[in-house]
């Protein structure tokens, strides 16, 4: 027992103070009021809304602004809505959107440590942030494990999102793949040694390819426009999902963008082209 304690534990341990001493999955407010400081801005509001099944906090750029067309970030796993901060701090995108970013459930202020890996029930809990768009309509930007959740809330309310920006997206069932390490990193002999936020990415990640299974017969409902980026030396997401995205968007024009150069950390190595893709969006007739 002990032999096989070790030899399980070892790349749990190793793993969770590798990722931990990487810094914390959400920055300090002191760090991210010095972003907004930088240009001038004051920091986004935070505003939280009570949900049946818990808290729902997000950040907004301008509460009381209906005229732009409202762009909504879903952060990836682990995360939390800070880790769009860059993009709400930028002066051009709030001259053309609002810009909201969400605490997916699980994470920052939206129930921290309490998972919820169904995408149906994510989509429902994260729904009212689609509300406060009218009447220009919302475009959905997610990142990774955020790309299907983002898919599942243009399924759910198709009238209330006008366009998909899907970036390294996990969205494929078939390439979706557990590593022998996730299953004992949920047993609860180690969950202890896990950050919280990690435990709840890995009980996100263990059902997920039965989760996008979930989704398979409904992506002829998408007709909105959407936009895929993809870095091709991706070795979180595979690449091919970009192609997946084309195969199954079989009523709307998918507009697959594939950078050899680039890996799966788009938002922070190359944001300019999720900016690029927002402005194109926003100027498009809704």
């Amino acid at each position: 027992m002990g032999f096989l304690f070790k030899v399980i534990a070892s790349p749990l341990i190793a793993l969770a103070l590798l990722l931990s001493g990487c810094g914390s999955f959400q920055s300090t407010p002191e760090q991210i009021t010095a972003v907004f400081a930088s240009e001038g801005l004051e920091t986004p509001a935070i505003a939280d809304i009570q949900r049946p099944n818990g808290n729902l906090r997000f950040a907004d750029t301008a509460p009381a602004d209906n005229t732009k067309p409202l762009v909504i970030f879903i952060h990836g796993a682990p995360g939390s809505w800070d880790a769009f901060t860059d993009f709400m701090a930028d002066k051009t995108l709030r001259e053309h959107v609002r810009m909201v970013s969400v605490d997916r459930p699980g994470y920052g202020g939206s129930n921290p440590g309490t998972p919820m890996p169904s995408l149906q029930e994510q989509a429902t809990f994260l729904s009212p942030t689609l509300d406060i768009a009218r009447p220009n309509g919302t475009i959905l930007v997610g990142h990774s494990l955020g790309g299907p959740v983002a898919v599942q809330m243009a399924m759910d309310k198709p009238d209330k999102v006008r366009g998909l920006i899907l970036v390294a997206p996990s969205i494929d069932p078939q390439l979706e793949r557990t590593k022998w390490y996730q299953y004992p990193a949920d047993w609860l002999l180690f969950r202890w040694m896990v950050p919280e936020a990690l435990d709840v990415t890995n009980q996100e990640i263990l059902p997920l390819k039965g989760e996008l299974e979930k989704q398979t017969p409904r992506w002829s409902e998408i007709i909105i426009p959407v936009i895929v980026i993809q870095g091709e030396k991706d070795t979180l997401v595979p690449p091919a999902n970009a192609q997946y995205a084309q195969k199954m968007l079989t009523n709307t024009s998918a507009d697959i963008r594939l950078h050899p150069e680039l890996n799966h950390f788009i938002p922070w190595s190359a944001p300019e082209l999720i900016k690029e893709a927002i402005l194109d969006l926003a100027e498009r007739e809704h």
